[in-house]
């Protein structure tokens, strides 16, 4: 007998019986969680019967457990197309451009449930949720004309708590945290997005900004290159990337003309790199130092010293900042300060030279506040000894009480504080010994004919001896 080919066409029944059949196993293995196979099924079921609105429900649902927002978004789309209706169809519609940060396509699906049926908890609830998501939307809009990175990274974690999809939000929050510094977290979020869409224009850039933050220019340039490579007019990116091209030509331009020996020209270049971008907070403090650098070869050491201050402040555990301002303290012996930045660098680094450089300054601060005996003298620190006896023969006869004697009580006193201090510091400058004491900045015995004892010694005498005393010393 002849087979009517016919006979092994399965009718529209038969393709109803099996679409039910494939949706019950997908019930069952949605119970049980395990949202794949449940996806595998109601998938076979829309294949069989693919005018049935419930089979794309139930495949939304499903899909939305698996946090595949985009794809569940179209699946309930498909279901009230086909069936106006269908209230779980609009309710999941408006639950997936929630979560993908559509506040607005929310609201209009969950109007449209309530208007199908108004005492519809669930709706009412997600209405209510769409709305504060819009709220946040424009706070964080507001915080970011006005600058408010804390507020706008606020308000985006709050809406993220309904829109947990949304990319756009995620951008956001990682754009702000970049301009608060919070790089580490900024990345982690751009990342993130990356790893699930690597050609994510506003990832790249956000990926790109971090490191154009953290001062590795160069690889930043690239994420912005390849963002603007994915979308041309990604204006965000196009800014970045002229800004760090042109502060990276600036600084090296500044750094060569460093090498160089032309200071003039270098610290010229470090003050235009400046002005290219005051937000690039690690960039500019490093700047701020250069120019430290080439205006304390200039002898420009109070600027040097601002310079220095204006890159702590941008970043306070910049060490070489404070190393820089320390060694212009020195050279302006203004040690107090200049032990308060080695101090700030020896606890931070504790390193041999850090604190080599730390006990330097504070002999430099304990001598500072001792008589400085070779001003005293009127003579330089490498004076030699007949120097030294020379000048105090001067300074002695220039103080000596008797010359002064018909000055008024006031100036004699004050020549006689002179001669004292005098007679001091040729004690202590002419004994090798203490004169090495006294420049190591060790503390002085009062040994012998020391110090005070010279000088009440030299008080006692006579004019008479004096002037033999003097003459002996001068001829």
């Amino acid at each position: 007998m002849p087979v009517d080919p016919e006979s092994n066409i399965p009718t529209q029944e038969d393709l109803e019986r099996e679409a039910e059949i494939f949706k019950e196993k997908g019930n069952a293995f949605y119970i049980k969680k395990e949202y794949s196979e449940a996806f595998n099924y109601y998938t076979k079921a829309i294949d069989a019967c693919p005018k049935n609105a419930s089979y794309y429900g139930n495949r939304a649902a499903t899909l939305m457990m698996l946090s595949r927002f985009r794809e569940a978004l179209e699946d309930s789309q498909q279901a009230v197309r086909l069936d106006d209706c269908f209230t779980k169809g609009h309710l999941r519609e408006g639950k997936c451009h929630l979560s993908l940060g559509n506040a607005m396509a929310a609201s209009r699906c969950f109007q449209k449930v309530l208007e199908l049926d108004p005492t519809n908890t669930q709706a009412l609830q997600e209405h209510k949720n769409a709305a504060a998501l819009l709220e946040f939307e424009k706070m964080a809009e507001y915080g970011f004309e006005k600058r408010d990175f804390r507020k706008v990274v606020f308000c985006m974690d709050r809406a993220l708590e309904f829109a947990s999809a949304c990319h756009k939000f995620k951008i956001l929050k990682a754009e702000c945290l970049a301009l608060l510094g919070r790089y580490h977290e900024a990345q982690s979020v751009a990342s993130d997005i990356l790893r699930m869409d690597s050609t994510n224009a506003d990832a790249l850039y956000v990926r790109g900004l971090c490191l154009y933050y953290e001062d590795c220019i160069e690889k930043a340039v690239q994420f912005f290159v390849q963002a603007l490579r994915m979308a041309p007019d990604h204006e965000k990116a196009r800014l970045a990337c002229r800004n760090a091209k042109a502060l990276k030509a600036k600084k090296e331009e500044g750094n060569n003309a460093f090498k160089d020996r032309d200071y003039d020209a270098a610290y010229q270049l470090y003050t235009e790199a400046l002005t290219i971008d005051p937000n690039n907070i690690k960039t500019n403090a490093k700047l701020y130092c250069n120019r430290a650098t080439a205006g304390a070869k200039l002898n420009k050491l109070e600027q040097a010293i601002e310079d220095c201050s204006s890159a702590i402040k941008l970043d306070d555990s910049y060490i070489k900042a404070y190393l820089r301002r320390a060694q212009c303290y020195m050279d302006l012996e203004q040690y107090e300060e200049a032990v308060r930045d080695y101090e700030k660098v020896y606890h931070t680094e504790k390193t041999k030279e850090h604190k080599t450089l730390l006990k330097t300054a504070q002999l430099e601060l304990k001598k500072s506040k001792r008589k400085d005996y070779y001003k005293v003298l009127g003579v330089s620190k490498d004076a030699t000894e007949d120097e030294i006896k020379k000048a105090y023969r001067k300074r002695a006869l220039m103080h000596h009480p008797d010359r002064h004697s018909g000055a008024s009580a006031e100036v004699q006193k004050e020549e006689e504080k002179k001669f004292k201090e005098v007679g001091e510091a040729f004690t202590v400058l002419s004994d090798p010994k203490k004169k090495s004491r006294y420049d190591s900045g060790q503390d002085l015995d009062d040994d012998g004919m020391g110090g005070q004892s010279l000088c009440h010694y030299v008080l006692r005498l006579t004019s008479q001896t004096l002037i033999v005393y003097l003459f002996f010393f001068l001829f």
